[in-house]
């Protein structure tokens, strides 16, 4: 059997959480693809620099990597535009001139043993359920047998609420021999913000305006706008204050015993606040990056406002961890089976 490590490529590798999951997991990356320039800046600080690509997918060639090995995983999470389910005749070509395009002609030039597509909530319902069940048709025509599951962040290490779906493909002769992929099961304690947030080094952060601050200061923890005076209430909502119901993100202050609402890109902006528990401002760049599982080690290049983006589009890293493990472990079990046939087929020589 192999040693320790598997390889992998990833693209649309942003500033490596799902990258550095996978390298927890046992994974080795032959390549790093990331058209940011300052996510690719964070990704050359904090992983091999020979290996990161800045480039522009649509434009990259898959051969222009020149990786000799076979490849056991590629891995990443293209951004979904729509394209038709209805009539789809030419597999692959129908979804030329979406990113998940070139995510597949990787797939189909490199013909890895797994691949992992993660991806948005969102994805599962986008185009009325037509953009997944052409993901999934397309990857089957590439002669992958293909699960997907919608995973919570916070029942993996993490103390977020984020959700994001996996697909896992497995390289049809490979499936046809093993047993059937199982997603990781979900870890019994669940992370809140006290667990998370003691002893965070020291960071920028963004600030609310005054007038904002003004009225989260009346926002108990735990609490968002319907804790706020009626008068103040109506005037901080606008129009939405009449819509009732939802909008529970807006002027909420998280509890240090829950975990965060979803990151955003951007802490300050209204709808989607997440205020600290117990100052009135926005979490730190480098609470944010607890929150979403990077070591205190890992560091992000850029302004502080591209390493906010950075970091709320990120794969939290223990999420990607556990995944990882699942398909390491996975790849493990082919490894062994192909060793138990072939010292079979020796012995009976």
């Amino acid at each position: 059997m192999r040693g320790v490590n598997m390889n992998s490529i990833e693209l649309f590798a942003g500033a490596g959480g799902l990258a550095l999951g996978l390298e927890k997991a046992g994974f080795k990356h032959e390549a790093l693809i990331e058209i940011d320039k300052y996510a690719t800046q964070t990704l050359r600080e904090n992983f091999d620099a020979s290996k990161v690509w800045e480039a522009d997918i649509t434009k990259l060639k898959p051969e222009e990597l020149s990786i000799t090995n076979s490849i056991d995983l590629i891995s990443g999470g293209a951004p979904c535009q729509s394209f038709s389910y209805a009539g789809l005749r030419k597999g692959i070509e129908d979804a030329r001139g979406t990113l998940f395009y070139d995510y597949a002609k990787f797939i189909k030039y490199y013909n890895p043993k797994m691949f992992v597509f993660e991806n948005v909530r969102g994805i599962i319902n986008h185009d009325n359920g037509n953009t997944l069940k052409t993901i999934l048709k397309i990857f089957s025509e590439l002669d992958y047998h293909v699960d997907w599951q919608l995973l919570k962040a916070i029942n993996y290490e993490v103390a977020q609420k984020r959700e994001r779906i996996f697909i896992v493909g497995i390289r049809n002769d490979i499936y046809q021999n093993n047993n059937n992929f199982v997603f990781p099961e979900p870890m019994k304690k669940k992370l809140v913000l006290r667990d998370v947030l003691q002893n965070v080094p020291e960071s920028e952060g963004a600030k609310y305006p005054e007038y904002k601050k003004e009225v989260l200061d009346l926002v108990p923890p735990g609490g968002y706008w319907r804790d706020l005076p009626d008068e103040i209430a109506k005037e901080y909502m606008g129009k939405s204050y009449y819509l009732g119901g939802g909008k529970t993100g807006m002027a909420r202050r998280i509890s240090w015993d829950e975990p965060s609402l979803t990151l955003t890109t951007s802490p300050a902006q209204k709808q989607t606040e997440r205020c600290h528990p117990d100052e009135t401002r926005p979490f730190t760049v480098r609470e944010y990056a607890r929150i979403q599982s990077f070591p205190d080690d890992f560091t992000f290049l850029g302004s502080m406002n591209n390493k906010y983006k950075q970091i709320g589009n990120a794969v939290p890293v223990n999420l990607a961890y556990h995944v990882g493990r699942s398909i390491f472990d996975y790849l493990k079990g082919v490894e062994s089976n192909d060793d138990k046939r072939r010292n079979k087929e020796t012995m009976g020589c």
